[in-house]
């Protein structure tokens, strides 16, 4: 558990030196200059003690009061202002930092306004989330508090806390040659500040960390997502996320390979019949967690298609567990509708309740678990790719030679627009503009001026609610796209109009609950598509390849 403390403060690190801390790193400079030595130290006190102190229980206080979701970011965004007003008038702050200064008995201008600037920082910093601040807030949400969950928060925000040290104490020093000689360099500090602030009203925050991706994605990828990284906070969290490609090269032994439970149903099986690990024995067995929805998992299918094709005479059997992500993928027609649909032709297992899910401690689709004839797990693949190397560990097991299957790779190898959800179960506050969502009631949007890239934007009258938006009167939808190809999870009855400038794309018509193509480009575009609804039409996410 301590290397998964120290892998959390590494990625606290890495986030506090990509570009999604940009925005905050003027106020930063600015704070460590405008006070007493102990001033840059009180800053990042107060910001790692909010931070840990909100991602730990901001669910539950503002479930608790009936608040909005953002209300800590609005107020994070007035103590910016609150700050600057005490740079423009110094009065202010000495009244401001009197509590302080009876505390410490020590003159004051250190400690007060730097820990409310910290701590207004511990809000407005959003890091590029991954699997350990997903592990946190998702366990926050639950309740579930442990010494585990608040050392690893600490740890994270200790991280990341310690590199803004760096950068406060660097501010001091350039700062104090100026002080020296310069009057006009607390209020100049103060309007830094203040523009800092007014761009995060704005959501130039996002807008900056949107056109100038991250440099250090896949180094938090490597660090957060290590195979001990990975298996503790799956051990500690238990939920899904959407799948990095990640592969265990190689035939070690996992030990036995936990069996199919909670199965609601098999299909593709002589009359329905249930399969289990130990019937299976002989056989090498390639289990592959999907949902029909989801673009990643079925890229993967003509891979699958082709092994299974190839080496089941051989002795391979492909088990598809088809564990849904969203509501309409728990009901058995649909599923049985996309298994034909999509020429699925090894068993399916409906894990409806994530039994085997969790039996795996499984988080990814897709996710491949590759079974000797003994019943061992022999190696684990997530995501998409590395499709050789799979193959080879199939004829290892099998101990087959010759040619191999040749199937395209279609993973796309470039930045694109990231898994966009609709629903305000999992809305992306940072990468959405326009209206105030209103959950679980239909509402009025009014769609930006302006979208930036990756964000949307709602229109016209809609219902949000759980996993879903549906749509009501006049309902559009505008999305900033980069990508070659946009995907769109639907269901109910009616029709989509999709836009692209004064062109129309194509209309789609929606009359079954699944995943529709909403463009396809052999090279990468960057644009917004507008969508208009007919009532009644609901929206889960796009995906994009």
């Amino acid at each position: 558990m301590i290397l998964l403390f120290l892998i959390g403060f590494l990625a606290g690190v890495i986030t506090a030196v990509s570009p999604c801390v940009l925005p905050v790193l003027p106020i930063v400079l600015a704070g460590g200059a405008s006070g007493g030595r102990r001033r840059p130290y009180a800053i990042i006190a107060g910001l790692v003690a909010s931070f840990a102190l909100f991602t730990l229980t901001a669910s539950a206080i503002l479930s608790a009061l009936h608040l909005p979701q953002d209300i800590l970011r609005n107020i994070a965004i007035a103590l910016l202002f609150v700050v600057a007003a005490t740079l423009f008038v110094p009065r202010f702050g000495m009244l401001l930092e009197t509590p302080f200064v009876r505390l410490s008995r020590r003159p004051s201008g250190d400690l007060g306004g730097g820990v409310l600037l910290g701590a207004s920082l511990g809000l407005v910093f959003v890091p590029c989330a991954g699997p350990v601040l997903a592990a946190i807030t998702s366990l926050s949400a639950q309740h579930r508090f442990g010494a585990e969950v608040v050392f690893l928060t600490l740890f994270y925000a200790a991280g990341a806390g310690l590199v803004l040290l760096l950068v406060a104490l660097g501010g001091q020093r350039v700062s104090r040659r100026l002080r020296e000689t310069r009057r006009w360099w607390r209020p100049a500090l103060g309007a830094v500040i203040a523009a800092a602030a007014f761009g995060v009203v704005f959501n130039l925050d996002q807008t900056l960390q949107t056109h100038l991706g991250s440099w250090t994605d896949a180094l938090q990828r490597h660090t957060e997502e290590s195979s001990y990284a990975a298996s503790q906070l799956n051990a500690l969290r238990g939920v899904k996320k959407s799948a990095p490609t990640v592969s265990t090269v190689g035939l070690r032994n996992y030990g036995p390979a936990p069996n199919f439970a909670g199965i609601s149903h098999w299909i593709n099986t002589p009359d329905g019949r249930s399969l289990s690990i130990s019937q299976l024995r002989g056989r090498v067995v390639l289990v592959d967690f999907w949902t029909y929805s989801c673009i990643n998992c079925l890229r993967t299918l003509p891979q699958l298609r082709a092994w299974y094709d190839t080496y089941k005479k051989d002795g391979l059997v492909v088990v598809g567990v088809h564990t849904p992500e969203f509501a309409f993928e728990h009901v058995y027609d649909n599923v049985l509708a996309a298994v034909h649909r999509l020429d699925v032709t090894w068993p399916v297992a409906l894990d409806n309740t994530y039994t085997t899910w969790s039996a795996y401690s499984n988080q990814y689709w897709p996710a491949d678990y590759l079974i000797d004839r003994k019943g061992d797990v022999r190696a684990v693949h997530f995501g998409e790719g590395d499709y050789s190397t799979t193959e080879d560990q199939i004829r290892t097991l099998l101990g087959v030679a010759g040619p191999t299957t040749s199937v395209k790779d279609t993973e796309p190898t470039e930045a694109m627009t990231p898994e966009t959800y609709l629903g305000p179960e999992r809305l992306d506050r940072t990468r959405y503009v326009g209206s105030q969502p209103v959950v679980g009631k239909a509402a009025d949007y009014v769609e930006a001026r302006v979208v930036p890239q990756n964000f949307i934007s709602y229109g016209g009258e809609w219902t949000l609610s759980g996993q879903t938006a549906t749509a009501g009167l006049g309902a559009t939808l505008a999305l900033h796209f980069h990508a070659k190809k946009v995907y769109i999870v639907l269901t109910g009855q009616g029709k989509v109009t999709v836009t692209l400038g004064a062109r129309r794309v194509r209309t789609l018509d929606v009359d079954t609950a699944r995943l529709y193509t909403v463009l396809e480009s052999k090279a990468t575009r960057d644009g917004v598509l507008r969508f208009r609804f007919t009532p009644g039409v609901r929206a889960y996410s796009f995906t994009f390849g």
